[in-house]
């Protein structure tokens, strides 16, 4: 089955998806618009979708001793749901859109669903959840390894489309410098 929705062609970039499967998370998915600026969460709300992007950027961030403080960011073609998805339970991060954006959701229900239907995509689960785990052990290595030029060098390598779409104070935020601080680091 050829299909646009970017949800399926996510999924199938992890393995194989029946014409069947695809057909039930065609019916299941909504595509949801957003301007910039909207948020898709709050902080201590209980989020109930995963989500994928076809266009625009987004970060979650967490509200600390008056601080913003940028801990994700994501864009095109990028899953995102937080690890409080699995537990059920509020997250800690505000998800907000930095460009108007067009998203692919999934309700966790739906997803737990097909999952119990369609034992294909179990396998499908388990690779997505183990990037991201890989994504999750990097980030900590970074913050607990590498000064702050290192952990700049780490966005830049990781993000480079998002270097100019991100404002500068978003990216010192998720870097843990100043402004003044990320100024002089690109400076060199």
């Amino acid at each position: 089955m050829y299909t646009q929705n970017p949800l399926i062609l996510k999924l199938k970039e992890y393995g194989m998806l029946s014409h069947e499967v695809e057909k039930e998370i065609e019916f299941r998915t909504k595509k949801i618009l957003k301007k910039k600026d909207d948020y898709f969460s709050k902080e201590d709300q209980i989020l109930t979708s995963y989500f994928v992007f076809s266009e625009g950027v987004f970060r979650a961030y967490i509200y600390r001793k008056n601080k913003e403080i940028n801990v994700w960011f994501g864009q095109e073609n990028q899953f995102f749901g937080t690890a409080m998805l699995y537990a059920n339970r509020p997250s800690p991060e505000k998800i907000q859109f930095l460009e108007d954006s067009e998203i692919y959701a999934i309700s966790t229900d739906d997803l737990d669903n097909l999952y119990k239907l369609y034992p294909e995509l179990n396998l499908i689960g388990i690779k997505i959840a183990e990037e991201l785990c890989v994504i999750l052990e990097d980030r900590i290595t970074s913050l607990h390894t590498e000064n702050a030029p290192e952990r700049y060098q780490s966005f830049i390598k990781e993000h480079p489309n998002l270097i100019n779409r991100i404002n500068l104070g978003h990216i010192a935020s998720y870097v843990g410098v100043t402004q003044e601080t990320l100024r002089r680091i690109r400076k060199g």
